[in-house]
């Protein structure tokens, strides 16, 4: 009878010290703090969104791609896939170290991070939900992208080893140092200037740089007999179907979680495109009679790069009047471009320079709070010092961009020259640089 008593009691007794100690530990900041921090829903829509901004090289490098001449087709696009594996690499050993590695100095972070020393599995300081290398790798294939755009600018006549050499000084000493201003905590950060995904980072910053290596690297040659026609503009359209369809992750994955601000730059994203698409194609109908797939992928393009900037600040209307601004803007400037004396090859300053200085400027503009409490108003919404913030942003881009592009281009032709020979680029850089065709027939 006695132990028929005692067994409930110590039941009992055994249940509510193993409570306390279940509440105790729950409650220790060891384990509030430890791995569960890591969100796996937004760990894997990070996952996702890094894949997809990867895929948007080897769409640039279809886009370009079609839009040169035949004999150019491979030289081009090996132009865009080399980046993926050397940026990557630049990315690990120091860029990501530069660029959001401890510090406070004006031009790079530190270089506590060098060879990803230090950047682990954990949270880190610029994500809280995500693994620390996840953030490191998603933010690598921005860099991967950024130089591959300012290949448009010479598409057909640089040489391959002076691009390869250019690529690794350009990502070190222009896109880690502007991206620390940007995103790394740097003096834009500080000042407030607003850049969702890349407008000024990614976009002004290889755009301007486009515009100063057509200008040193002078024209292409015989183009008065030899007109540069694109030469296979489904290539292209399908380059512009995996840069549209990766841009989602470059946008929406720059909310750094899955929750609403994620939506709202998902949804201008795809509302911008639309709109600069239709735009371009509808002002070619009228000015030339006809239109033309080309000008429809140059502005879901110039959409694209437009709404970067603003893609998690503004609501879907101010999405559709950057798109119909940046289309008309950038098609203004790819059409004055002869005019105007450059040979900008494949549009690259004509689209990303002035597509992203123009949605910079228009975040000042349209950026609102109602849909991302952590920006700001821009001046339509009571704020008209944010437009100053922006331009601020946008000059300082512009010049550091291209005084050190112009720098390292001119070491670099002095060092090992910049352009392929006559013969060479006459006779194409495929078979001439890489000894391959793109086509056999």
């Amino acid at each position: 009878m006695k132990d028929k008593v005692v067994s409930p009691i110590r039941r009992r007794l055994c249940a509510g010290w193993m409570l306390a100690v279940g509440i105790a530990v729950a409650a220790s900041p060891s384990s509030a703090q430890g791995p569960s921090a890591i969100d796996a829903g937004d760990t894997a829509f990070i996952l996702a969104c890094a894949a997809l901004v990867m895929l948007m090289t080897p769409g640039l490098a279809l886009f370009y791609g079609g839009m040169v001449r035949r004999k150019n087709v491979l030289g081009t696009i090996m132009q865009s896939f080399i980046a993926v594996a050397l940026i990557s690499l630049q990315w690990i050993l120091w860029g990501y170290s530069l660029a959001f590695g401890p510090g406070s100095g004006f031009f790079f972070g530190g270089l506590e991070w060098i060879g990803l020393r230090g950047v682990g599995l954990d949270a880190g300081p610029y994500a809280a939900t995500i693994p620390h290398q996840l953030f490191m790798v998603y933010q690598g294939m921005f860099a991967v992208i950024t130089p591959a755009l300012i290949s448009g600018a010479f598409a057909e006549r640089k040489k391959f080893s002076a691009y390869i050499v250019f690529m690794v000084l350009w990502a070190t000493f222009v896109y880690d140092p502007i991206c620390h201003w940007v995103w790394g905590g740097g003096w834009l950060a500080k000042l407030g200037a607003l850049d969702f995904a890349g407008g000024t980072v990614v976009h002004i910053s290889s755009g301007v740089s486009a515009l100063v290596a057509a200008l040193v690297l002078g024209r292409r040659r015989n183009l008065e007999h030899e007109p540069s026609l694109p030469h296979n503009l489904t290539m292209t359209l399908l380059g512009t179907g995996l840069l549209w369809f990766g841009w989602f992750g470059f946008n929406a994955g720059s909310a750094l979680s899955a929750g609403p601000v994620a939506v709202v730059a998902f949804v201008t994203t795809n509302t911008a495109a639309a709109a600069a698409a239709l735009t371009w194609m509808f002002a070619e109908w009228k000015l030339r009679g006809k239109p033309t797939a080309l000008g429809f992928a140059s502005g879901a393009v110039a959409g694209l790069v437009g709404i970067t900037p603003a893609a998690g600040f503004v609501t879907p209307m101010g999405a559709i009047g950057i798109g119909v601004s940046v289309a008309l803007v950038c098609c203004f400037f790819v059409t004055k471009k002869e005019r105007l004396g450059y040979d900008d090859s494949l549009d690259a300053f004509g689209v990303h320079g002035i597509g992203g200085t123009w949605g910079a400027l228009a975040t000042g503009l349209l950026a609102t709070t109602m849909v991302n409490d952590a920006g700001a108003n821009g001046l339509f919404y009571g704020n008209p010092s944010q437009l100053w913030v922006q331009f601020v942003g946008v000059a300082a881009t512009w010049v550091y961009a291209a005084i050190a592009t112009l720098v390292l281009l001119k070491v670099l032709d002095k060092a090992m020259g910049l352009r392929v020979s006559e013969e060479d680029e006459e006779e194409g850089l495929d078979v001439a640089v890489h000894g391959e065709s793109g086509y056999m027939f």
